[in-house]
């Protein structure tokens, strides 16, 4: 299995252990990679907040600088409760970003994506996309874009 279907598979698994304890917000893995090692990772907390990749985040810390990011929902990219986690990913300098699957939440839906290009940032999605959405199929049902 090449690296980058590895990496996400670890995303994936976080968010599949979590299924069903983050309230209405999706269960969404991320893990962080610098130069072949896992330098953080995190899940979306119990009652839906921080997200997965601000838990990430904190512990990677200046690790994230230049690191690839695996990530299996689109990073927020609106203020709510917590600040956008795409801005999070921008300000924390990484390279790169593999997102699973789009964000259907219209607050969010391409955006996030967006934000992470416009600053430079190399984004792919689709890895692991039929699982990610599996997860999170009830969230996908009652979130319409």
């Amino acid at each position: 299995m090449p690296k980058h279907e590895t990496y996400m598979a670890r995303a994936l698994d976080l968010a599949a252990r979590q299924k069903g304890r983050t309230a209405e917000n999706p269960s969404v893995g991320c893990v962080i990679v610098k130069g072949g090692i896992i330098v953080g990772e995190g899940v979306t907390s119990e009652g839906g907040r921080p997200h997965g990749e601000a838990n990430a985040l904190q512990i990677a810390g200046a690790q994230a600088k230049g690191a690839d990011v695996y990530v299996t929902l689109e990073p927020c990219s609106h203020y709510g409760q917590t600040a956008p986690c795409a801005s999070a990913l921008i300000k924390a300098g990484i390279s790169r970003c593999f997102i699973s699957v789009i964000d259907p939440d219209p607050r969010v839906h391409w955006r996030g994506a967006a934000l992470l290009q416009e600053a430079g940032i190399d984004v792919q999605i689709g890895l692991g996309a039929e699982k990610a959405f599996l997860i999170n199929v009830d969230f996908f049902a009652r979130v319409k874009t």
